[in-house]
């Protein structure tokens, strides 16, 4: 058990705060543990329309791993095998969830960070966000799958850029220009916009959002790997569904559409 990692419901919205501001929400292994289980939670809430994941406090998202836990945890290449297993179950559990999952960040967003908001759909920055990748400061070795994303966002020289200067200084402009993220806000104003921002997406039909995630997500596959007749069930789903008769009423009536996710 860990209250380093936090659940919240506020209607449509569900909130994982990474809840360590003393060591600027660096994550733990404790906190990896415990992420699948409030995934999986917030996936078989119906309820639960948006996932956002945020950092606590006012200085940091998330910078990178606990380094305090090296020495104990991440002594040696198997105890590196043990903790890589852990972390990955807790990212994956993020990468597979169907809803539309939102990274609100500030302050730091550093290593680790960076590699948790890259499994997020939609990532909104304070202009306060700094960002990097100090593998080279450390002497680890970046496991290729956790480039993969970052490479697929922005590009392979971008990435070599990050990779390569170690920085942990660039702006969230310079993460906006590199398609990092989607929306740089005021500080002031990230909290509110961004629960405005996913409010609006929780208003929208949750079944063609499902659809459409999980056809972006397959998209970028290699085409060998596909399930496409996943993605035919999920479009059929849509137009089999009460929602769809629910939009095209309300499109006819001039009003706005109630849907249920059915």
């Amino acid at each position: 058990m860990t209250d380093k990692l936090l659940l919240q419901k506020e209607g449509p919205l569900g909130w994982i705060i990474f809840n360590q501001p003393e060591k600027r929400n660096a994550v733990s292994q404790e906190m990896w543990l415990k992420m699948p289980e409030y995934v999986q939670e917030l996936a078989s809430d119906d309820a639960i329309r948006v996932v956002i994941l945020r950092g606590a406090g006012d200085r940091a998202f998330v910078a990178g791993a606990d380094i305090s836990q090296f020495q104990e945890r991440r002594r040696n290449m198997e105890d590196e095998l043990e903790y890589r297993k852990i972390s990955a179950r807790g990212q994956e559990s993020l990468a597979q969830l169907p809803k539309p999952l939102l990274a609100m960040i500030h302050g730091y967003c550093i290593g680790g960070g960076v590699s948790i908001a890259l499994t997020c759909d939609i990532r909104i920055a304070a202009d306060d966000a700094r960002f990097g990748i100090p593998a080279a400061r450390l002497g680890l070795g970046y496991h290729y799958k956790g480039m993969e994303k970052l490479l697929q966002l922005i590009g392979p020289a971008y990435t070599k850029e990050i990779f390569f200067t170690a920085r942990t200084d660039f702006s969230a402009q310079d993460a906006w220009r590199m398609g990092l993220v989607n929306q740089v806000v005021p500080k002031a104003e990230l909290e509110t916009f961004t629960r405005n921002y996913a409010l609006r997406i929780a208003e929208n039909a949750p079944l063609t959002i499902r659809a459409a995630k999980a056809s972006v997500d397959q998209l970028l596959r290699p085409p060998q790997e596909r399930d496409l007749a996943l993605l035919e069930e999920l479009v059929a789903a849509c137009f089999n569904s009460q929602d769809y008769q629910e939009g095209v009423r309300a499109f006819r009536e001039k009003r706005r559409p109630q849907f249920q996710g059915r």
